[in-house]
């Protein structure tokens, strides 16, 4: 009788776990980590990585700043006052921006540390935030795309001055936000009715997640649909190519303004392909992705603030104009700002 229950038990386990495993989203892993969208590409097995070759390539990339890529702190601050009662987007830098949308000012991915890596370590910005952490205007909502060190800055984290504002981010990253009073984690396709005005959904992303030697993809990532007043504004996790971006045109769009990410693509010679990454898409498949999701104008982010990479730090903003036409946007919608720069929204989506 009680071998009989026990095969019952093993029985009933066995199938609960079927069960399960057949309810259980694709990017949702047995072991509780997680994994790309279906069909995404994955990193290529010839990679070596490699920190020493790398910090000894990172040498060579030369720091040559013009003149026209930051706007000076002091007419930062003034703009940021003359647009208080504005809807509004400032770069801070690297992918930090202020998007003010009615009586919500959001920021992003905020990163005011000098290196971005574990303490002192890391890669130094070659620019500084645009302003300082105790400068920024008040704060209602924090968007967190993903647990990497130069999108997820714990210093800032801890020193944010408004830990009332909602938080908003993926799954199991709230574990480091535990002074803050209203914090939401979501999981790909949910979403959050912030106020009348403003819902914000988790959209899928081609990344990755780490920050230590043991936590592998063990936090999600992704991307946030943000949707105000009839319109629609993505701003992209760190992103590579996939088809998922196809589906998520039909489904969501066509988007008014998708931020998204044009640096951090050349790691060669340790990846076997000069110029690509499975994990940050370069200018052209930028553009790509922002034509698969049927976008009206695209702001490139995440390039000249600090060295990731290996291509020359004011290369992707080059390619992502010239590339422009190509991909059906005149050189106008795609966007590039000046680290600093604040912009009236309704100048550059209608």
């Amino acid at each position: 009788m009680r071998k009989l229950s026990f095969f019952i038990l093993i029985s009933l386990f066995l199938n609960l776990e079927i069960i399960a495993m057949e309810n259980r989203p694709y990017h949702h892993l047995p072991d509780g980590t997680f994994r790309n969208p279906e069909g995404s590409p994955e990193r290529d097995p010839n990679a070596k990585w490699s920190y020493k070759i790398f910090n000894e390539e990172r040498k060579k990339v030369k720091i040559e700043i013009p003149k026209d890529h930051v706007v000076p702190r002091i007419k930062v601050l003034e703009d940021l006052k003359k647009n208080e009662n504005n809807d509004y987007i400032a770069w801070i830098g690297h992918a930090t921006f202020l998007i003010k949308l009615g009586n919500t000012t959001i920021i992003t991915d905020p990163v005011f540390s000098k290196n971005t890596g574990p303490l002192i370590f890391g890669p130094k910005r070659y620019i500084p935030p645009a302003i300082n952490l105790d400068e920024i205007p008040t704060v209602n909502l924090f968007l967190l795309t993903h647990n990497h060190y130069d999108h997820q800055d714990m210093s800032t984290i801890r020193n944010f001055p408004y830990k009332k504002s909602k938080v908003i981010l993926p799954l199991k990253l709230g574990k480091y936000f535990r002074n803050y009073k209203d914090v939401n984690e979501l999981d790909w396709y949910q979403e959050i009715q912030v106020n009348e005005d403003i819902k914000v959904t988790l959209l899928p992303a081609v990344h990755w997640s780490r920050r230590g030697l043991f936590d592998i993809n063990k936090t999600l990532w992704g991307n946030f649909l943000i949707e105000y007043k009839g319109k629609k504004i993505l701003f992209a996790c760190d992103t590579g190519y996939g088809n998922i971006y196809k589906k998520l045109g039909n489904k969501y769009g066509p988007i008014d303004l998708t931020f998204i990410n044009i640096g951090a693509y050349n790691f060669y010679p340790m990846m076997p392909v000069k110029d690509k990454s499975v994990y940050h898409t370069n200018p052209e498949e930028a553009l790509q992705i922002s034509k698969d999701l049927k976008s009206k104008k695209i702001i490139g982010m995440h390039w000249g603030t600090v060295v990731l990479s290996l291509e020359p730090i004011m290369e992707p903003r080059a390619r992502f104009k010239a590339g422009a036409e190509k991909y059906g946007f005149s050189k106008d919608d795609a966007i590039i700002f000046k680290i600093g720069e604040v912009r009236k929204l309704d100048k550059i989506i209608n």
